[in-house]
């Protein structure tokens, strides 16, 4: 029998898959609520970049990088895109391994201004950043050059927990200070949802809202352009006959303007 700080299979309370359900589903209700407000403009942004043939450039360090991998290269998705990874320092940068050790390097503004160049970016392109906080200073710096630059940016954080911090940017600012659309994605302050007897919270919940707004994002692109007679290069999966022929051809569209890294 499960103790009752745990929760049983139809308790909603304490520790348990049950109550984890039970507490996310109202944030996900949240979520979509976005669907007749700020999904909207971000996809008339999303659309008008992939007319003027720009690539959407997609950044989100730490957990928030599967923001990122929703938007990039996964079937179903849009084909003109790339993901930035810190990684790509090393990976692309010639930085030593050892700079991606101790997991502060989120916090460092200093390297924003390289993980743009390397993305070797065309004006056209628009970029999404993750942020659950807004507020390290690798993401603040990085949304800087974005803006400084001209690109369109949308931001994906959570209103409540960057409402709650202080900037770690030298300027003070935060990501929405410089976005063209901000999407919520309700996590808490914190991020995770469940309260543990002893003190502390665990489960998590912006990895999976951030994936919802991503997909509701797509949806909403993929309505303009199909409404509007025009055809979107779309992923199919590579996991299916006919799938890597498909999307290579459709890769080569933009050769040189997307990377598919580990």
């Amino acid at each position: 029998m499960a103790s009752s700080n745990q929760g049983g299979p139809g308790e909603t309370g304490g520790v348990s898959a049950q109550a984890y359900v039970h507490a996310l589903t109202p944030i996900m209700t949240a979520v979509t609520e976005q669907i007749d407000g700020p999904i909207q403009p971000a996809a008339d942004l999303v659309a008008d970049a992939l007319r003027k043939n720009g690539v959407i450039q997609a950044f989100g360090s730490g957990h928030s990088e599967a923001l990122a991998m929703e938007i990039a290269g996964r079937a179903g998705g849009l084909i003109a895109t790339n993901r930035i990874a810190l990684r790509d320092l090393v990976l692309l940068g010639g930085e030593p391994i050892e700079l991606l050790r101790g997991g502060e390097l989120e916090r460092d503004p200093s390297i924003a201004r390289r993980l743009y160049d390397l993305a070797e970016p065309d004006p056209a392109d628009l970029f999404v950043i993750a942020s659950n906080s807004g507020v390290n200073g690798s993401i603040v710096e990085f949304a800087t050059v974005v803006k400084e630059k001209g690109h369109p940016l949308i931001a994906i954080t959570s209103l409540q927990h960057t409402g709650g911090m202080d900037s770690r940017h030298p300027s003070g600012k935060k990501l929405i200070d410089f976005a063209d659309v901000v999407l919520d994605n309700h996590a808490p302050y914190g991020d995770s949802v469940l309260d543990l007897p002893g003190g502390g919270k665990v489960c998590a919940v912006s990895s999976i809202t951030a994936a919802l707004i991503a997909q509701m994002l797509v949806a909403e692109v993929l309505r303009r352009l199909t409404e509007a007679g025009e055809t979107a290069p779309v992923y199919l999966s590579a996991n299916i006959p006919g799938g890597d022929d498909h999307n290579h051809a459709l890769e080569a569209q933009y050769a040189g303007r997307i990377r598919r890294t580990a």
